[in-house]
């Protein structure tokens, strides 16, 4: 894989790890039109992914900081407490499903088709979560008040975002505006959740960095860069549209872009 390629599947990853379409689908899509592309396993996947948490970790460094105040003792560490227990509840069910379903997930990044069904889940749940919180009545919750039942629904449709061509910052989003979230809350911790996934991805895969050759680093070296700075542009941009009660038209993108897939594959191309 030439250092051009790892930069182009960089600046797919980066755009769609925070914009609600899906990563992991776009990268399969993606990988699937480069004729001289060789599927380098998960690893390069999670090389990818830890570039755009570098893009939270710099975008949320406040939120981060709440984080790691809670492991201080005392009482000024209590609201960082308690965002840790948040985090911890809502990683668990991504944990759980990836350890059972590890060789079923892998082998869906070889389907396009799974990928197209997907995309088209993905929509169908941007356009239901968006309209749903834009016409509730309800009083909007900040992420003060996030409670350990909305971050286990939250965790509970990340699982499902391991899953390739459904999104896991779109599940996750749309699962916080349906639990009554204002719309930067749930973008927050959405994201923050982000953060022990990849890790724990990054950490699961460790096994497989003794099968990369040292020439194919600079490759992925350059991959990760990429994902970095265009992911931390996505996330100001995924912002923005939250706030300008956009949301929704991502969901349209999901439905054309997995229409498309599944018309690709009908017509025997994959």
């Amino acid at each position: 894989m030439s250092i051009l390629t790892a930069m182009l599947l960089g600046i797919v990853q980066g755009l769609t790890e925070f914009l609600p379409v899906s990563s992991s689908g776009h990268l399969v899509i993606s990988q699937h039109f480069m004729s001289d592309f060789e599927q380098p396993g998960l690893l390069f996947d999670v090389v990818l992914h830890l570039g755009t948490l570098g893009a939270v970790l710099v975008f949320f460094w406040r939120e981060v900081q709440l984080v790691l105040s809670g492991l201080k003792p005392g009482p000024d560490g209590a609201s960082g407490r308690k965002l840790i227990v948040l985090l911890i509840v809502g990683t668990i069910p991504a944990v759980v499903a990836a350890l059972l379903f590890k060789d079923s997930i892998e082998a869906s990044f070889e389907r396009l088709s799974v990928v197209g069904i997907a995309l088209c889940g993905t929509g169908i749940w941007l356009l239901v979560s968006s309209r749903q919180s834009s016409h509730s009545g309800s009083e909007k919750r900040g992420l003060d008040r996030v409670e350990p039942v909305d971050a286990a629904i939250i965790g509970l449709c990340q699982s499902v975002a391991l899953v390739p061509g459904i999104s896991r910052s779109g599940s996750t989003i749309g699962a916080g505006l349906l639990r009554g979230l204002e719309h930067a809350a749930a973008a927050r911790f959405s994201f923050l959740l982000s953060i022990p996934a990849i890790l724990g991805a990054a950490v699961f895969n460790l096994k497989d960095v003794s099968d990369v050759s040292d020439a194919v680093w600079p490759s992925y070296l350059a991959g990760c860069l990429t994902a970095f700075v265009v992911g931390y542009l996505a996330i100001g941009l995924v912002i923005r549209f939250l706030e300008s009660q956009r949301f929704h038209l991502f969901g349209y993108y999901c439905l054309i872009m997995g229409g498309a897939v599944l018309g690709y594959v009908a017509l025997g191309h994959a």
